[in-house]
Formats: C-alpha cells, structure tokens, sequence
C-alpha cells in the first residue's frame, strides 16, 4: 500500500513538474514574440508611478504604445490602473498625461482607472470597449514581454480577439526578469486550471492580508 502510495505520489509530482516546464517554456517564447498589427485599440498596462511620473517599466511601456500608435496600428489607446495605497494619481491618468504632452489628442485616449492589478484592469477596459458604437473587441496588448503570455489568456477568458506586443525598452533585465518569468509561469499555470478570475481575487485577498500586516 505505502509503496503503491509513493508512486501515485511521485507521478503527480513529474505531471506537475512538467506542467510547469511547459508553461515557462510558453512564456518564456511570448516574452520575445512580437505580434504588433492594426487592431481596433492598443491597450497599455499600468505599473508604478511615482507622484505623477510614470516609473521607468512604464515609461517603456507608453514609449512602445505611442510608436505603434503612430505606425498607425490603432485609432485607440487605452491607458490603465488604478490608485494605490497613498497615491495622489492613479496609473492611467499618469499615462494619459504621458501620452497627450507628446501629441496623442484627448480624442484618442481612453482610461481605464479602477484596476488594481491586470486581470481587474482589463476586465474593465473590455466591459466599456464592448459597449462603444461600433463594439471595439480586436486589441493589441502593450506590457513586459513576460507579462505576454498571461494577459492574452486573460483576453482570451475575457472574448477579447488580443495580440501581444511587448514593449522594447524595457528596464527589467537579467535576474529580476527571470523571477518575474517564474511568478508568471504559475500565474498562468493556475489560471488555466482555475480561471483567471478567481487567481486574481486570490491574489488581492492576499495583498489584503499583506498590507494589515504591514500597517500593524
């Protein structure tokens, strides 16, 4: 019994190990593939701001949608992120701010201001994309490259029609890039099994818990 125990136990762990090897290997390969093309709207993710000043991770990521946006790609941009804790502004209208001091007309922006983390943000933009005249559901998705793989899923769970366009200029380089790519790999890993609307809800629950922590 114990020893037919022990092989039930270690073929779960080989299935689980190569689950996850595949699906790094699927990240790992969106990380560099480009899938810039016209769409209906490019969508940019949100990352820090500080006071007003979008981080460096988001600056790459405005830069890279403002030069898709001139090719052409797209007649939308839509920013987004929400507030944090303490914040005066949330990520998106930081963005927005980026991108109209550098030529985009307010016309062409939209803002998604409530997410907080990505399944929350797009989830929103698609809610009031889809209710424009005429229904914007074709987008081109603007983040980290390791950032790819999970966020057209969750387009994807989202009927959203996505490609993904990785923004070049990108701060996060060698070992911070391959933990991101980790943290990614079993995002995506537990999106697929349990939706990636409930690993989200999972993980603010837990970011819930992290800041009671911290604030005593």
């Amino acid at each position: 019994m114990l020893r037919r125990t022990l092989k039930v136990g270690a073929v779960v762990v080989a299935a689980a190990v190569l689950y996850l090897g595949v699906t790094f290997a699927q990240v790992w390969r969106a990380a560099g593939r480009d899938q810039a093309r016209r769409a209906q709207a490019i969508v940019v993710f949100g990352a820090a701001q500080y006071d007003g000043r979008p981080s460096p991770v988001l600056r790459a990521r405005l830069d890279h949608a403002l030069a898709l946006y001139k090719k052409g790609l797209a007649d939308k941009l839509v920013v987004t992120g929400g507030r944090g804790a303490g914040d005066r502004f949330t990520e998106a209208t930081v963005s927005a701010t980026y991108l109209l001091e550098r030529g985009v007309p307010e016309s062409a922006l939209l803002r998604e201001v409530s997410g907080r983390n990505s399944w929350q943000s797009l989830a929103s933009a698609a809610n009031f994309l889809k209710h424009r005249d005429p229904p914007i559901t074709e987008v081109l998705l603007v983040s980290d490259g390791y950032h790819s793989a999970r966020i057209a899923a969750i387009a994807k769970e989202l009927d959203l029609h996505a490609h993904t366009s990785p923004a070049r200029g990108s701060p996060t380089h060698g070992a911070a890039k391959m933990v991101h790519l980790g943290k990614e790999t079993l995002a995506v890993a537990a999106g697929r099994i349990l939706g990636f609307r409930r690993v989200a809800g999972i993980d603010r629950r837990i970011d819930e818990v992290e800041r009671r922590v911290k604030s005593g």
